[in-house]
């Protein structure tokens, strides 16, 4: 696989995916294989590592699991996805191998060479496919995206500043204070207190 391009318009299958012997990483999306490339950036790696701390603090003792890539989340033959981060709460799809079936929460870390796919076919994937809540972190505007799975569909997005704190829908007390996740000072006034059902 390592002479192949970053999108390879041919349909492959779990089955092919388990099979390609180098060290490149690739996801599946109806098919089409995507190569991960090229390496997330320190400030990419300093935000996953702020948000799986909180949520292992979280999640400790609970029936819930996050999980941080590179993980395969398998959720169907054609379809094979490496979130940055996710949490599953059905213990049955965690295997030796991978997770089978959709996660509750997927958290998506956007770069150059990933922006259009997690805002476009992975946001499509993870609706069909009923992720409850997706977050996209905006690295460089410092924003985050919020998309909450109501009667099958993702709706228009939340949006969360810096300066806010990030209340989740489906975890309700589990809460993220952004400026410390972008590695920003926290702003002298008090910060808006944001979560479900709050405009």
């Amino acid at each position: 696989m390592g002479s192949l391009a970053l999108k390879i318009e041919q349909k492959w299958t779990y089955t092919d995916y388990c099979g390609w012997d180098d060290d490149q990483r690739w996801e599946l999306i109806d098919g089409v294989a995507y190569a991960m490339t090229p390496s997330p950036t320190v400030f990419h790696q300093n935000i996953a590592r702020k948000l799986i701390s909180r949520l292992d603090r979280h999640f400790t003792g609970r029936s819930c699991t996050p999980f941080i890539a590179p993980v395969d989340v398998v959720l169907d033959e054609t379809n094979v996805v490496q979130p940055d981060l996710f949490v599953v709460c059905d213990r049955n799809s965690i295997t030796k191998a991978n997770i089978s079936g959709a996660p509750d929460l997927i958290i998506e870390i956007l770069s150059p060479s990933s922006m259009v796919r997690d805002r476009r076919e992975k946001m499509s994937l993870y609706e069909r496919f009923g992720v409850r809540e997706y977050l996209i972190v905006h690295p460089m505007d410092e924003i985050v995206e919020r998309y909450l799975l109501v009667s099958g569909r993702y709706g228009a997005p939340e949006i969360f500043d810096w300066t806010e704190t990030l209340s989740l829908s489906i975890f309700p007390d589990l809460s993220f204070d952004l400026w410390e996740i972008f590695g920003k000072e926290l702003p002298v006034e008090e910060p808006v207190k944001r979560g479900p059902g709050v405009v």
